[in-house]
């Protein structure tokens, strides 16, 4: 089964037309893309957008064999054109399944938002799911319970937009790692340039210009999930948000909360609430610093934020604080729980993003015991850097990448 994007952006395409924002301003040449819409084996059109048979033409396809045109989502903007000898477009009720004389077979799926996606069967069966912009399918709880199911060859949405969904069809056993997951209605609200690739990547997805034809089911290089990656950034760079955001596609992770908790500081409660109103409802919270049982045990991801609480943490209990106790054996102890810490990291078998500050760019702390906390945690930070694959420093809300 052969599938050609005749378009990959948003409903308003890409760019925008009269927005002066920097994702607009620099979507030119192959970075431009045209409302999303699907063209399987010249006999099926998903989704009707303007010039469908220009888009055909200039991805070397024609619409002339094309048998059913199905919509997904509502059309806002003004009426579309169908060209002559096209098939009126209609919309599947949801379950409601379609026999085609090319072969294929279309169920419509329900939602949890306006729109219907679809599942298409090839004829020698291969399988994809295409879902509209801002949408899941519907059924799938949240929390899912692991259930095996014969897993799609490729699955089309909005990745960016709605990373639960892509989690909770994972969940389902419908996303395996052989399953290629395609970003389709990429907006203007995504970052432009290789970081659109990078953040897909970390969800195990990509995403291909218009006018590309696949062939589902085939092997082709799944991006390369890293097992353990290191966030680092200031105060307030955004960098538990990016460490967030490199998970949000997966279901079951578990949270590691090293902060504990403050009675009676509003602030702090606050800054707790924040951060779990933003994660997905699926993710269980743990708050600990002992993290080398966590680290061994097979389990979901793990996200740990962040490794400069615990550093507080474990100088508070090896009494690091004080002159005295730290020429006596204060430092000795401390270093010996740092590198059981990257000793776990290195030897884990599960996926890790840990969260960090970077310190020491500068302001030199007044206090002996503010200078002793900088120096030990760019050791652990350089430490258990050099033991994961991706390396982040997140600046004024823009990862970098380090590694």
């Amino acid at each position: 089964m052969e599938l050609t994007l005749l378009g990959t952006g948003a409903p308003g395409g890409l760019p925008r037309p009269d927005c002066p924002c920097a994702a607009c301003a620099t979507a030119v040449g192959a970075a431009a893309r045209a409302a999303t819409a699907l063209l399987i084996d010249d006999a099926l059109l998903l989704d009707l957008t303007p010039g469908p048979a220009l888009a055909a033409a200039r991805a070397g396809r024609t619409l002339a064999g094309v048998r059913q045109v199905l919509l997904s989502h509502p059309h806002n903007g003004p009426a579309v054109e169908v060209p002559p000898g096209l098939p009126a477009p209609g919309r599947a009720a949801d379950g409601r399944e379609l026999a085609l004389l090319s072969g294929h077979r279309v169920r419509a799926i329900a939602l949890d938002a306006p729109g219907t996606g679809y599942e298409v069967t090839g004829p020698d069966g291969e399988r994809l799911l295409y879902l509209p912009p801002d949408a899941a399918p519907a059924g799938l709880a949240d929390p899912v319970p692991a259930r095996p199911g014969r897993p799609y060859d490729m699955v089309l949405l909005d990745v960016l937009g709605r990373p639960d969904a892509l989690a909770r069809l994972r969940a389902a056993g419908l996303v395996a790692p052989t399953t290629d997951v395609l970003a389709v209605h990429i907006d203007h609200t995504v970052p432009p340039g290789p970081e659109l690739h990078r953040r897909l990547a970390a969800a195990g997805a990509r995403t291909v210009a218009d006018g590309r034809t696949l062939v589902v089911g085939e092997y082709h290089a799944v991006p390369d999930l890293p097992r353990r990656t290191l966030v680092l950034g200031g105060a307030r760079s955004g960098k538990s948000l990016e460490a967030e955001r490199r998970l949000a596609a997966f279901p079951e992770v578990l949270y590691v909360a090293t902060g504990g908790r403050r009675a009676g500081d509003p602030e702090w409660a606050a800054r707790v609430a924040a951060h779990r109103e933003r994660r997905p409802g699926s993710w269980r919270t743990a708050e600990t610093c002992d993290l080398e049982p966590l680290l061994a045990d097979e389990g979901p991801p793990l996200l740990v934020d962040c490794l400069s609480l615990w550093l507080t943490d474990a100088m508070d209990t090896v009494g690091a604080w004080e002159d005295e106790r730290w020429t006596d054996g204060g430092e000795h102890a401390l270093r010996e729980r740092m590198a059981a810490l990257v000793a776990a990291v290195r030897a884990t078998r599960r996926p890790l993003v840990a969260v960090s500050n970077e310190v020491g760019s500068g302001v030199v702390p007044a206090t002996a015991s503010g200078r002793r906390f900088r120096d030990e945690l760019g050791r652990l930070n350089a430490a258990v850097a050099a033991e994961c694959e991706h390396v982040l420093l997140v600046v004024a809300g823009q990862p970098l990448t380090l590694r």
